[in-house]
């Protein structure tokens, strides 16, 4: 009956709109994020939700385990080896500390056990929360190199991307009375000194891009007001953003602004002593970063200079001195070659570390830079998953990595570029039942011929009769690689109860480099979606699943993909999990930061650019009368990336159009990440699995 009502409210409010001749979008007023007719709607579409969701047989049983695997990650937990100083620095929650810690121990005591390890904390945001009455997130912390006594503390109310930033004292254990304060906004501060930083942030009124990033670059000394602050650079409202960085660690530490032009491109300067730009002469999609005085450069397309082609996707250095006369010589430190892609480069004090993709799992190559050229050979480490290098101190020749697989949690070693001895510092135990599980490497062929590999991970004795229930999952955007990672609560609420995991390697994403990511942009974006389908077709063909039992999740640019696959493909789907999404994509670069993913999408305001971005706009090709598959949309109120009215909206239009097989759920706070503390967490993924169960098996 309650869904009945939503839906007559709906289809009144349709007719009535339009005998006004007002907006054409009747949903348009859920676009206001926290007025209280949106938020009197987000309530009762929760409650619904959560009345048929927390009766599903599953639910309670997810919750609790994945809960408490939450709040005792941290006896397990491996840290990051980020030595600053003498301390290692740790963010810790559990089911007393809601919101969190923030600690550190000395770094002679990194690796021990947890209860052996003698924490001082230093900031409870608990407390913190109680205190200013508001819901604090703890983002991060940059402290000033050398001493790291001072540290610029990033906190958001609710989880959103905009951020408070307040200067810390380790030595006190305080926030510094008068010291740097930056009320909220998107953007940054960086240290140049103990009295002097370089801010990106709002200054008022104009001083933000129509993407909602800074567009002005200051320097602020301490004591001055941000209004007093001086004028570096400022962009057009245009361009996505304007910021600035100065690496304190590097012996000639020079200063760099850059224009972002737009997502994928941007100009890069030096800020020379007289306060002009100097030009740093690289390509618009190129980035670089500077390490022991070499700058690194990565290539998003062919570099014609000096009468030679350096290929799109390879890896470069030239000295940064050189690289900012404007007179260098480029040195090849890596070049694609098929199914291999740039994944990282990380610098000891004498060697460095280059991370590839070789064909969607990790390979490692030690290299060396002698007598002017690069000399690297390939390092024997574990093989079949991914593995995350970290350097925690590039005056020394140590290196951690971490290494993952679908079956195999974190494990964290420890290893020298001279010895390359191997030694295992810590592993993460398996939180379920792997041992009767396979992980296999397929691949479907999309419209066009090319072939999409994915993962696919199952029980060793799943019959191929169509009858597994099989979840999908894909991103296929922003050249974002998605790899084969351990993750509880998936073999929790999913494997373990018979269901297969599916990881698509789209399209879009980087997995195969710049080129795998441009076959996906703008105009070429229904290649992205044809390979979804496609993986979903062969997963079927194989009789792995069947419509019936193959259910797809998403989020973000994940999101759009879920929204795409269920009005162009509903016969493939029986669930679909679209979990804060774009999907009006008329309005997307009007609403927050979706100015910025016209390099990714398009312009819809240009005619020809919404030529091709209405035939797959979710918003606008959904229609009546058509046998969808059920789906959940989840958001956040506290999202201000993607607009929680996409979810919204697509939620009511559908409503209106007579469906009832949909469901909702918006957390108040949790920003892009969906959710803010383990109960958040445990609480969403218990509505996506218990939602998966009930309409798959």
């Amino acid at each position: 009956m309650k869904n009945l009502n939503i839906i007559l409210f709906f289809l009144g409010f349709t007719f009535f709109s339009t005998l006004k001749g007002q907006e054409s979008d009747p949903f348009i007023w859920l676009e206001e994020v926290s007025s209280k007719k949106s938020m009197d709607w987000v309530q009762s579409q929760n409650d619904i939700t959560f009345s048929e969701l927390k009766k599903q047989p599953y639910y309670n049983e997810i919750y609790n385990k994945t809960l408490k695997i939450y709040n005792t990650s941290y006896k397990e937990k491996l840290r990051t080896p980020y030595f600053q100083n003498d301390y290692f620095y740790d963010f810790h929650k559990d089911e007393k500390s809601i919101r969190g810690i923030w600690r550190r121990a000395p770094k002679s005591e990194f690796g021990k056990e947890e209860k052996d390890i003698q924490w001082e904390i230093l900031l409870d945001f608990d407390k913190l929360s109680k205190k200013d009455g508001k819901k604090w997130v703890y983002k991060g912390a940059t402290g000033l190199y050398p001493n790291y006594e001072r540290f610029l503390v990033y906190m958001s109310n609710g989880g959103s991307d905009a951020t408070v930033i307040k200067e810390f004292d380790t030595t006190t254990k305080s926030f510094i009375k008068n010291g740097f304060n930056f009320p909220e906004s998107k953007g940054s501060v960086g240290w140049i000194n103990k009295n002097e930083v370089y801010v990106s942030r709002s200054f008022g009124e104009g001083t933000l891009t129509d993407s909602g990033y800074p567009r002005q670059v200051k320097h602020l000394k301490r004591g001055q007001s941000l209004n007093d602050a001086k004028l570096i650079h400022e962009v057009p409202k245009k361009y996505m953003s304007c910021s600035i960085w100065k690496n304190l660690k590097e012996k000639n530490s020079y200063t760099y602004v850059k224009e972002q032009i737009s997502f994928y491109e941007s100009k890069k300067y030096m800020l020379q002593e007289d306060n002009t730009l100097k030009e740093i002469n690289i390509p618009l999609n190129a980035s670089f970063w500077v390490k022991n005085g070499l700058a690194i450069i990565t290539l998003k397309n062919d570099w014609n200079i000096n009468n030679k082609t350096y290929t799109q996707g390879s890896l470069v250095s030239t000295s940064i001195e050189d690289l900012i006369s404007g007179n260098f010589e480029l040195q090849v430190i890596f070049e694609p070659i098929e199914r291999e892609s740039f994944a990282g480069f990380q610098s000891t004090k004498s060697k460095f570390i280059l991370s590839t993709l070789n064909n969607v799992t990790s390979k490692s190559y030690l290299c060396e830079f002698k007598k002017g050229k690069w000399v690297k050979k390939v390092l024997n480490l574990p093989k079949s998953g991914i593995i995350y290098v970290t350097v925690p101190d590039d005056k020394k020749d140590d290196f951690y990595f971490y290494y993952t697989g679908f079956l195999q949690n974190y494990t964290l070693f420890k290893s020298n570029v001279n010895t390359l001895k191997i030694e295992k510092i810590k592993a993460r135990k398996n939180h379920f039942n792997t041992k009767d599980m396979v992980v296999e490497q397929h691949e479907a062929v999309s419209k066009d011929g090319t072939k999409i590999p994915y993962f696919l991970v199952r029980n060793k004795n799943t019959p191929f009769d169509g009858s597994t229930p099989t979840l999908l999952y894909a991103y296929g955007g922003f050249q974002v690689s998605k790899k084969p990672t351990y993750n509880e609560t998936t073999g929790i609420a999913w494997l373990e109860k018979g269901g297969a995991f599916v990881l698509a390697n789209i399209r879009g994403g980087g997995e195969f480099g710049p080129a795998w990511h441009q076959a996906g942009l703008k105009e070429k974006r229904q290649n992205v979606y044809d390979d979804f389908h496609s993986v979903a077709e062969d997963l079927i063909s194989k009789k792995i699943t069947s419509p019936q039992h193959l259910g797809i999740r998403g989020g973000s640019n994940g999101g759009l993909l879920m929204g795409v696959a269920f009005t162009q493909r509903p016969d493939l789907y029986n669930a679909v999990v679209c979990q804060v999404p774009l999907l009006d994509m008329k309005r997307y670069n009007k609403l927050l930061a979706g100015a910025s993913w016209m390099g990714e999408y398009g312009n819809p305001d240009i005619v020809e650019e919404w030529n091709y971005i209405k035939k797959y706009s979710p918003y606008q090709n959904v229609q009546p009368n058509v046998n969808y598959p059920s789906i959940l949309f989840t958001t956040s109120t506290k999202d201000d990336r993607v607009h929680p009215g996409h979810a919204r909206k697509m939620m009511a239009k559908m409503q209106s159009m007579g469906y009832d097989n949909i469901y909702y759920y918006e957390n108040i706070e949790g920003g892009h990440g969906g959710s803010s503390t383990n109960e958040q967490i445990a609480t969403q993924n218990a509505l996506i699995y218990s939602f998966l169960h009930s309409k798959l098996k």
